[in-house]
């Protein structure tokens, strides 16, 4: 199992009339977790970008167990579980750092696509191995 966990201060524009975090804003905080994820096993969306691949979101979910407020200090986990297969799929899930309680959770689903031809491929090569050393291939059903 892959995880990364990265911290985000809520900033006043993130909050609502409510003074909660807007619920669109999870999404961002989710990228933020995906992002930092990949720097951190050498794969930067820049270079994904420049060796001619995206990663488009093909689906999104979040539960939402507590209110985010302006200056809360969120940890965002990223997660990946198991190779994909062609779908890559990362949990979330997003706590309240002081207390730990948990804010968030939800997932999303990638998949890639080559960047001039915008055709959806299997994960490359390179995708595979940076992340073959923290997670194994799923067993068929």
């Amino acid at each position: 199992m892959l995880v990364n966990k990265t911290l985000i201060r809520v900033r006043y524009a993130d909050t609502d009339k409510m003074q909660f975090v807007y619920n669109g804003k999870y999404l961002e905080y989710f990228e933020v977790g995906r992002t930092e994820l990949l720097r951190n096993i050498g794969l930067p969306y820049r270079k994904i970008e420049s060796l001619g691949y995206q990663l488009p979101v093909l689906e999104s979910f979040i539960k939402y167990k507590n209110a985010g407020r302006y200056d809360d200090l969120l940890e965002v986990e990223a997660i990946v579980k198991e190779l994909p297969h062609p779908k890559i799929h990362i949990d979330y899930v997003i706590r309240r750092s002081e207390t730990e309680e948990i804010v968030a959770e939800g997932y999303t689903e990638h998949i890639f696509i080559k960047e001039d031809t915008k055709k959806a491929v299997r994960p490359p090569q390179f995708y595979l191995e940076a992340l073959s050393p923290h997670l194994t291939i799923e067993e068929e059903k």
